[in-house]
């Protein structure tokens, strides 16, 4: 922790240097510039480049003097195991300048293998590397004393594990007798050769993709007829996507339809239940409209009292009321006429009744 603590403070240190040379009025700088390609006489300094032994340089040593830290490499596809890899030669001291390697494209298809990217290619990746200081190209295979002194170079940074290659077990065994090696550890999961797999592993899905984008077939070294295969492929893919959209979009429409008609029923139950319960609220048995019916009929029975049909005066209640035992002789509801006298008397009594006149003339002439 406490050589993490000292890195950032050489690191907060440059920071401030440059934050002082911009103030003092210089050219604004980048919050990182790419790094510096190396001279091709090498290393100049007007300080003597004294020898350090690793304990020395883990102490610190001063701003004007870092340990300059060199790793090579052909880095091809530049992906994070690179960068990691840089990243822990660059912490490895304090104050570390890290020099970084890159073979060319002549030494690598004759050591190791045909590369994707060419050196120039791969010379500016490193140079966008935040960890890389400078860039060294056209980077010797195996590392010479002379190569050494002409760069000034303390330590060299690669993982651990022997690099067989140029007939030799490995390449690094001459730095690590020297006491110039510092170890760094490999990032699993992911180099250049599992990339170049990758790709070779879909060959058809990456030649139909650069088909689509514009590739001719003669880039792609693609024959006529894979040519044909990979674009009638195309558009058999592209009649399967239209496809699937059709089918998601006409999912989503009767879905929506679904919920639609859902929401319909549930308002139309609702609708039709109030419906039915006004109905029997207002026509039911215990109804309003029941309860006003009979309320109107007691209205028009007081208004109207009930008439009886025509040809039965005696059934009317008017009627009834009208005739009165006084008007009835006693002797008419006793007993029926038994005799024409009687009947006789019945009649005079009428007509007497009827007509007081003929009574009273008759009076008089009996007097």
């Amino acid at each position: 922790m406490a050589r993490r603590r000292r890195g950032r403070g050489g690191n907060g240190q440059h920071h401030q240097q440059a934050a002082a040379h911009n103030q003092r009025g210089g050219p604004r700088r980048t919050p990182r510039e790419p790094a510096d390609f190396a001279k091709s006489t090498g290393f100049e300094s007007d300080i003597p480049h004294d020898k350090l032994t690793i304990a020395q340089a883990r102490r610190g040593t001063p701003a004007n003097r870092p340990v300059r830290v060199y790793a090579d490499g052909i880095f091809d596809l530049f992906h994070s195991g690179h960068a990691r890899a840089l990243m822990q030669a660059k912490n490895v001291f304090p104050n570390t300048h890290l020099i970084v390697g890159v073979c060319s494209d002549e030494l690598t298809h004759k050591f190791k293998g045909y590369t994707v990217m060419t050196e120039d290619e791969r010379y500016d990746a490193l140079r966008h590397c935040r960890y890389v200081d400078e860039v060294v190209r056209d980077a010797p295979w195996s590392l010479t004393p002379e190569f050494l002194k002409k760069h000034k170079i303390d330590f060299v940074a690669h993982d651990d594990i022997p690099y067989t290659s140029a007939g030799s077990e490995d390449v690094y065994k001459h730095i690590k007798e020297a006491g110039m090696f510092v170890a760094t550890q490999r990032t699993d999961g992911i180099s250049t050769s599992d990339l170049i797999t990758r790709i070779v592993r879909n060959y058809d899905m990456y030649v139909r993709r650069n088909l689509q984008r514009g590739y001719t077939a003669r880039e792609l070294n693609v024959g006529f007829i894979n040519e044909k295969k990979y674009r009638f492929q195309n558009q058999v893919d592209k009649m399967k996507e239209t496809v699937r959209t059709v089918e998601e979009k006409s999912k989503h429409f009767v879905y929506r339809v679904e919920e639609k008609s859902q929401d319909l029923i549930h308002k139309w139950e609702e609708k039709s239940r109030e419906f039915i319960g006004n109905f029997l609220e207002l026509f039911g048995p215990d109804g309003a409209w029941h309860a006003i019916q009979e309320r109107s009929g007691r209205m028009l029975q007081a208004l109207s009292p009930y008439s009886s049909p025509r040809g039965s005066p005696s059934s009317s209640p008017t009627r009834r009321r009208s005739v009165s035992s006084d008007s009835i002789p006693s002797s008419a509801t006793a007993s029926p006429p038994s005799s024409p006298s009687s009947h006789s008397s019945t009649k005079k009594g009428r007509r007497s009744r009827s007509s007081p006149k003929v009574a009273s003339t008759n009076s008089k002439h009996a007097q």
